[in-house]
């Protein structure tokens, strides 16, 4: 599947913007930029295995396309939502349970890379990985 495979993180774009917009402190999103933040996926049809792999914490993930899961961020941050296919996107639609405000995230591979993007109350952001 497309999106198979390791990524490692080769740049952001407005991420520390999107941080501050969620809330995350200064000194956590410093560090959060430099994280060196590796990801895995292995796609079995509408099933995902997502292991994270970061300076600050692994984590596993298994979610099925259209059903709602529980995931912290990295800061620690509730979310509860799920991923659904649009063409060659993933899109998840996320709540924050503190809030209940809406955080989207797409991921998306173009050439050799994962382009993860995410927006939250009108700052957009990008993550962006190469194959590794």
């Amino acid at each position: 599947m497309t999106f198979n495979g390791s990524w490692k993180i080769d740049r952001n774009e407005n991420y520390e913007k999107f941080m501050e917009k969620m809330g995350v402190n200064m000194v956590k999103r410093k560090l959060a930029s430099h994280d060196s933040l590796k990801i895995t996926i292995e796609q079995t049809g509408d099933k995902f295995n997502v292991k994270e792999n970061s300076n600050f914490r692994n984590l596993e993930i298994d979610f099925t396309l259209g059903v709602t899961f529980e995931y912290s961020l990295a800061d620690g941050t509730e979310l509860s939502g799920s991923w659904n296919m649009e063409g060659d996107m993933l899109k998840g639609l996320f709540t924050r349970k503190d809030n209940g405000k809406l955080l989207t995230a797409t991921r998306i591979v173009q050439g050799d890379e994962l382009i993860q993007s995410y927006n939250y109350e009108g700052v957009d952001a990008k993550r962006i990985f190469k194959k590794c």
